[in-house]
């Protein structure tokens, strides 16, 4: 075994490659996983979308009697889970593991069968979250899960079970992929990548893992208790047995606000990446910009009580969270204020990247003023559960969040795929995107405003709110049509868009160094950085003006004999492992029996698991 600069080599035996629809099973490759995480996403983001769309033609006419008043609380319940636990949030995870290991000059992750396995948890997991719709009893409770509606007198059907043991699943996939990340981040950047010469992205990765790994703890102990009041009778959130329904309320919120960053964080380093790139300049304020999304993390937990001023905790708390809230805008504006100066003089292209990187920073700059607003708890105490609510969260997770990942959709998938996506679909995805958010979305800030409460099945003519209903109703087709452009392109350009070569954008990061696609080792040398921009400061010097020059003869990793490169093997034991999990959550609905089968399976899982060697068996003779 040779031994490289600190790391091992050694010549492969086992295959680490497989093809076929197999080769997704049992890989554990991060790009590859990365890649189910994506398509997996995107798939319930579609699921999402039809109820959404569904919700909306219930809501475009008063007196509508298109779906029933049941049927009408699961779509909303469900579209709220799908959108936030099976769309965003391993979309996020989707370039966490593309991305990351390129941007920190790594082979791989740190733990790549447990980074198979929080794929696996979480497909698995998001089935069962949405099962209950062959059953005709998905859950109807609002994605908060408010007490007393969640008992089993108000919800005889269960749809909730499908509730507490879904996101019980998707909460191990998260925590198995954020300490992934963390080890990954800290452990295996390259030599004389420090901290603060890390990439946004990967610094707004490490931070939301952080948050996963604290706040995931705090539903998973609210679920549980909901899951004994469910299965086995008791009354942790039963007022007149001696529980509270607040409690259900503070310890949701406590992981629900933080969560609101989990989903942000993410899009807000996929644009610090986008906006230096394509406005050919460094990223104005690195280390304003890092620490602010650090300082979000931290306040991200002194602010969840803003939901709850309607409870009745009194003037003072009220006041601190007021205080809290306001505060928490500060770092978000030291981003958007460091985002302008980027652009500012800078030498912009206007691709389809760069559109949504834009459009995020205008739209959430427009749900971050509406989010201030509930800062003041008298006005709070209006926007309450109106439209107005809907209309700030989705500024800032749809006009957010997602046009933040579909920025670096069309940023990174030259990368994973070596083909560009159409620059004229692009565009039109954007503008059908841009123009339907805000048709679909401005006109609830006024009915809200003007009193119209939120999961309503149905309204009267006589309230006024006919007109700006059918014109959501409109806008969200908008965006139906956008969407299906979206994927027109991406089927298009995977099979007949332009290649793209290495380094299509003339990026300032490691990732654009590689082969595109990237080969299996990523890296055929380990590179050694020495500047904040890595790949930039290897191609070009700036002169005494600060304008770029290129430099002649770039450093080349030709010649290396990438035989004796380690890559961890193949295994199915993860998904065995994911599978028997996810027999065990089915049989606490169905039978004893059931749960003892799921058992023998996730045994079978880790115990072949615990003994599989790690690392491919070298040849005899190897070095």
């Amino acid at each position: 075994m040779a031994v490289a600069s600190g790391r091992k080599y050694s010549v492969l035996r086992r295959p680490t490659v497989a093809t076929g629809w197999w080769g997704w099973f049992v890989t554990v490759d991060h790009k590859r996983i990365g890649i189910l995480y994506g398509i997996t996403s995107v798939l319930f983001f579609l699921l999402g979308g039809i109820e959404a769309i569904t919700l909306r033609l219930q809501l475009s006419n008063p007196e509508n009697a298109l779906v029933s008043p049941d049927v009408f609380s699961q779509l909303f319940t469900m579209h709220a889970l799908t959108m936030i636990f099976l769309a965003i949030m391993p979309l996020s995870v989707a370039f966490f593991n593309i991305v990351i290991p390129l941007q920190i000059g790594a082979r791989d992750v740190a733990f790549p069968r447990l980074n198979a396995l929080s794929y696996w948890v979480y497909l698995f997991g998001g089935l069962l979250l949405n099962a209950g719709w062959l059953v005709g009893r998905a859950p109807g409770s609002g994605w908060f899960a408010y007490s007393p509606l969640t008992s089993t007198a108000f919800d005889v059907a269960g749809g909730m079970d499908f509730y507490v043991l879904g996101l019980l699943m998707l909460g191990t996939s998260s925590m198995a992929g954020a300490f992934n990340f963390i080890v990954t981040i800290i452990n295996m950047r390259a030599p004389g990548m420090t901290l603060m010469r890390m990439p946004v992205f990967t610094w707004m990765t490490l931070v939301t893992s952080f948050l996963l790994v604290t706040a995931m703890p705090v539903i998973t102990v609210a679920l549980i208790e909901l899951g004994f009041d469910r299965f086995v009778g008791t009354n942790f959130f039963n007022p007149t047995m001696g529980g509270d329904p607040v409690l259900w309320q503070h310890l949701f919120w406590v992981f629900g606000h933080p969560e609101v960053y989990i989903l942000i964080l993410p899009a807000m380093g996929i644009v610090s990446e986008v906006l230096p790139t394509f406005s050919k300049k460094p990223l104005f304020g690195y280390p304003f910009i890092v620490l602010s999304g650090v300082f979000i993390g931290f306040m991200g937990w002194t602010v969840w009580s803003h939901h709850m001023f309607t409870v009745g905790l009194g003037p003072v708390a009220n006041a601190t969270f007021a205080v809290t809230t306001v505060l928490i805008a500060v770092p978000t504006g030291v981003k958007i204020f460091n985002w302008l100066g980027t652009l500012w003089r800078g030498s912009i292209e206007f691709n389809t990247a760069m559109l949504f990187a834009l459009g995020f920073v205008i739209l959430f700059i427009i749900g971050g003023l509406s989010g201030v607003t509930h800062a003041a708890v008298p006005a709070d105490a209006q926007q309450q559960d109106t439209y107005y609510i809907v209309a700030h969260l989705h500024y800032v997770l749809f006009g957010g969040s997602i046009f933040g990942l579909f920025a670096g959709i069309y940023y990174w998938f030259p990368k994973v795929t070596g083909r560009l996506m159409n620059e004229k679909l692009g565009k039109l995805n954007f503008w059908l995107l841009f123009i339907g958010m805000n048709l679909t979305f401005a006109p609830m800030h006024w009915v809200g405003l003007d009193g119209m409460p939120r999961r309503i099945y149905t309204y009267d003519s006589a309230m006024g709110w006919d007109f700006w209903n059918l014109f959501s109703t409109v806008g969200s087709w908008v965006i139906l049509l956008g969407v299906l452009v979206f994927l027109h392109n991406i089927m298009r350009s995977l099979r007949k868009g332009e290649v793209a070569g290495n380094d299509p954008w003339d990026g300032r990061t490691l990732e654009w160094s590689i082969p595109s696609p990237p080969p299996e080792y990523n890296f055929a040398e380990i590179p050694t950085v020495s500047e904040r921009d890595a790949f930039w400061s290897e191609k070009y010097v700036e002169n005494e003006d600060g304008i770029p020059i290129p430099i002649k003869k770039r450093p080349s990793s030709g010649g290396k004999d990438t035989n004796d490169i380690h890559m961890p093997g193949l295994s199915y034991f993860p998904f065995v492992t994911a599978l028997g999990m996810a027999i065990c959550f089915f049989g606490v609905l169905i039978h004893i029996s059931v749960i003892v089968i799921g058992l023998v399976v996730m045994l079978f899982g880790i115990y072949g698991w615990a003994f599989e060697p790690a690392d491919p068996e070298p040849e005899s003779g190897s070095h």
